[in-house]
């Protein structure tokens, strides 16, 4: 969507939050996408996704319109508490070179679908523990990607890292195989908190890696962390957060935990009553925003950093700025080709997501079927309000009248619902509202995810929320 950008909020201040806390830190969407995954439908299957993939083969001129890749490695070689991602817990290197055997097969078909040596502009290896495969393995990995796809040369290639799993070697290999781009998993660098998550790895071993990291002329390096750990006070958390400025590295990813133990058994070992309060955690997100904006970071919105010359900031500056199933995106609003166990990704006007369990996602690709078990076609509706709500997601901006020209419509007709369900956050101060537009105040960052829920139809009758975590 095409928008006449007003200047977002740049750097978020604590103001009282009292009043506004209990009507607003309620559970919702992350908003990775639009309708949610939870909104996916079983009656979408493997024929739904061959079909957008074959109608975007026949729309497109070959070699134009690149795609994004994301790959799916579910294995851990330990079980961090928090961790509400699939993921399988198991030391056996046997189980990641089987899996890879799988990968291959779903590859080829989805080139079947898409055409062989479809451009591809972004590849995203995620887990699990990607790393948990040996350097042999992601070689092959890499080789049938390649052999598959054509990744541009300026491409942005992208792999997570347990810190524990690597040394500078292992780095030195990632480079080899053509990734420029790390996002190191540190969480807390507290060892308090990170006795009671269950994943020990002293802060040392992090500055040591980016260093190597930093030999090895990655062009960007992620750091990722999570407040609202149990154990964590808002002393502690100032801690970490002065040894993540020293370490400078290029983006911060910085996720409220959410803790949802009906729904991910790991999380039942940690004691609520460990937990810090939403007060507290409204501090510590606080204070993480002035530390970390003092130290020259740019806030990119809800739960995202980056240093002034990183693509996501000149992303952000430019108004070029997306959100994907991996958070905030540089890349332009391009399909998302999605392999593995759970993987989602989006084709067309479709999302599809693979088979939950190792053992179904085998059997399909046995029988030499894609491995798609639930998915959705979006409505014309669907794709209105998901370019409302990532406008909020990532701008925290919405020009009407750019809406009704790209979309055809009548902004203030359309959404007369929702202008007027937005009066209570106008009173509280988290929007601005004129006859022309809506804008995210510096105070409504810190609750967007309401704001942009105001916007999402499938909430507006359903009561049973509790699926989510709560925005703060």
């Amino acid at each position: 969507m095409s928008t006449a950008l007003a200047p977002p909020p740049t750097t978020p201040q604590a103001p009282d939050f009292a009043d506004a806390l209990a009507r607003f830190d309620v559970p919702g969407p992350r908003y990775t996408s639009y309708p949610t995954a939870d909104r996916f439908v079983e009656a979408f299957g493997p024929a739904d996704y061959m079909a957008a993939a074959h109608q975007r083969k026949l729309g497109l001129s070959p070699g134009l319109t690149p795609v994004s890749l994301y790959v799916h490695i579910p294995f851990c070689a330990s079980l961090c508490y928090y961790c509400g991602c699939n993921k399988i817990i198991t030391r056996h290197a046997s189980r990641g070179r089987e899996y890879l055997g799988y990968l291959e097969k779903e590859i080829a078909l989805h080139v079947a679908q898409l055409g062989a040596q479809t451009p591809v502009s972004q590849l995203h290896l995620g887990g699990g523990t990607p790393t948990f495969l040996s350097d042999d393995g992601l070689t092959d990995l890499m080789r049938m990607l390649r052999e598959a796809f054509s990744f541009a040369p300026a491409g942005e290639y992208a792999i997570e890292i347990d810190p524990r799993t690597v040394d500078a070697n292992r780095l030195a290999h990632l480079a080899r195989l053509g990734f420029n781009r790390l996002s190191f998993g540190v969480q807390d660098f507290d060892p308090d908190v990170q006795q009671a998550v269950h994943r020990i790895q002293p802060a040392q071993q992090v500055f040591d890696l980016v260093a190597s990291a930093r030999k090895l002329q990655f062009q960007s390096i992620n750091v990722d962390l999570i407040y609202g750990l149990p154990q964590q006070s808002v002393a502690s958390f100032d801690r970490t957060l002065a040894q993540i400025c020293e370490l400078r590295p290029d983006r911060i990813a910085l996720y409220a935990y959410a803790h949802l133990p009906e729904r991910f058994k790991a999380q039942r070992r940690i004691a609520t009553s460990e937990l810090p309060y939403a007060a507290t955690k409204i501090e510590m997100l606080s204070r993480s925003i002035a530390a970390l904006t003092a130290a020259g970071y740019i806030y990119i919105g809800m739960d995202h950093f980056a240093l002034p010359n990183d693509s996501l900031a000149v992303a952000k500056r430019q108004g070029r700025l997306h959100r994907n199933f991996q958070g905030y995106s540089t890349q332009p609003d391009c399909d998302l080709v999605a392999l593995g166990v759970s993987a989602i990704g989006r084709v067309g006007g479709t999302y599809s997501q693979n088979a939950k369990t190792l053992e179904e996602y085998y059997d399909h690709l046995n029988q030499g079927r894609l491995p798609v078990v639930r998915g959705l076609a979006l409505s014309r509706d669907d794709v209105l309000r998901r370019a409302v709500i990532m406008a909020i997601m990532c701008q925290g901006y919405v020009d009407f009248e750019s809406v009704d020209i790209a979309y055809l419509t009548n902004f203030r007709d359309h959404f007369a619902s929702e202008l007027a369900a937005l009066g209570q956050m106008e009173a509280d101060g988290l929007v601005r509202l004129t006859d022309r537009d809506l804008a995210v105040t510096d105070k409504g960052w810190f609750f967007v995810r309401a704001v942009a829920m105001v916007f999402d139809r499938y909430l507006q009758s359903d009561r049973k929320r509790t699926r989510f975590s709560r925005i703060i």
